[in-house]
């Protein structure tokens, strides 16, 4: 059983940066997925950032000012915010999806930190 928990969240002038964190209570190397969604009021939850294949991927919003990483020895998944705008201001969710055999078995999410960009 897999626990996330997301931290690094807050507020931050227009332009500034951000780095989040989600730590993961059980091992997640070897996921199918691993990323970041968020959500803001009155919106669906919208995918930020990915890492899956081997490759990353973002959504058209955040590219060029958004970097997923990940550190294994850690077991955390990263997300570097910058050049933030007032659009991003939303509650991010860490996610991670777990396989078996090539199977997704799991899908696990944290409880999410608020971002808040305003100034």
């Amino acid at each position: 059983q897999v626990q996330l928990v997301e931290s690094g969240g807050g507020l931050v002038q227009p332009g500034g940066s951000l780095r989040l964190s989600c730590a993961a209570s059980g091992s997640i190397f070897g996921a199918i997925a691993m990323g970041w969604y968020r959500q803001a009021p009155e919106k669906q939850r919208e995918l930020v950032a990915r890492i899956i294949g081997g490759s990353t991927n973002y959504a058209d919003s955040v590219k060029g000012r958004f970097t997923i990483s990940r550190d294994n020895a850690k077991n955390t998944v990263y997300l570097q915010m910058n050049s933030l705008k007032p659009e991003d201001t939303a509650v991010y969710y860490c996610n991670v999806v777990m396989g078996d055999s090539g199977r997704v078995v799991a899908n696990y999410w944290g409880r999410g930190t608020q971002v808040t960009v305003s100034s």
